[in-house]
């Protein structure tokens, strides 16, 4: 992350939990709010490989960093970058910061395995019934899109530990209901 100095000169800075926590009240006070008309068939996830084909930074291309379907918009990794100024605060020092802005989804596509093209994106089912992903449209070649591999790793991890709303595993394998007297949950 690029940052000045009081003196005007870049250097590296990394982006720390602080810093991102002022970063999203930041977002917040901005009045970013969600979509009016939201996106139902999502055709782009994360970790896809995809164009810019308007904006600044049409024609380059990105991998999907982060998805916000709640705002029909995406965060393409090293693009759109905009600087944000962030006030000192407890726990975090101040600085300008050259954060990824997100883009509206329309103003991406993905790109062809095969060509090389922005496409767009169709799904077919296959002879052994599972359903693909296809490019399809101007310059595409009807090619499987493959799903990202980073899409089986979750981003919020499911809980590990029982909680005090989780039926214990001893419970659940315990007969309760007779279907021949209709009678379930003895002792009830």
């Amino acid at each position: 992350m690029r940052v000045l100095n009081g003196r005007g000169a870049l250097y590296q800075k990394s982006l720390t939990q602080a810093h991102a926590q002022a970063l999203l009240q930041f977002e917040f006070e901005m009045g970013w709010k969600a979509a009016q008309k939201l996106i139902r068939h999502w055709k782009i996830v994360r970790g896809d490989n995809v164009m810019i084909i308007r904006g600044k930074d049409k024609g380059e291309t990105g991998l999907i960093k982060r998805v916000i379907r709640s705002q029909n918009r995406v965060i393409v990794e090293g693009k759109n970058l905009v600087k944000k100024h962030i006030k000192q605060g407890q726990g975090h020092e101040g600085g300008i910061f050259t954060v990824e802005a997100p883009l509206h989804a329309s103003n991406v596509q993905v790109v062809d395995p095969v060509t090389g093209k922005p496409c767009k994106v169709g799904t077919r089912y296959l002879e052994d019934g599972s359903k693909v992903r296809v490019s399809r449209g101007l310059g595409a070649s009807g090619s499987i899109i493959p799903r990202p591999e980073i899409l089986k790793i979750r981003t919020t991890p499911r809980p590990t530990v029982a909680g005090p709303k989780d039926t214990p595993m001893d419970l659940v394998l315990e007969k309760t209901y007779d279907p021949k007297t209709g009678m379930g949950m003895p002792g009830l």
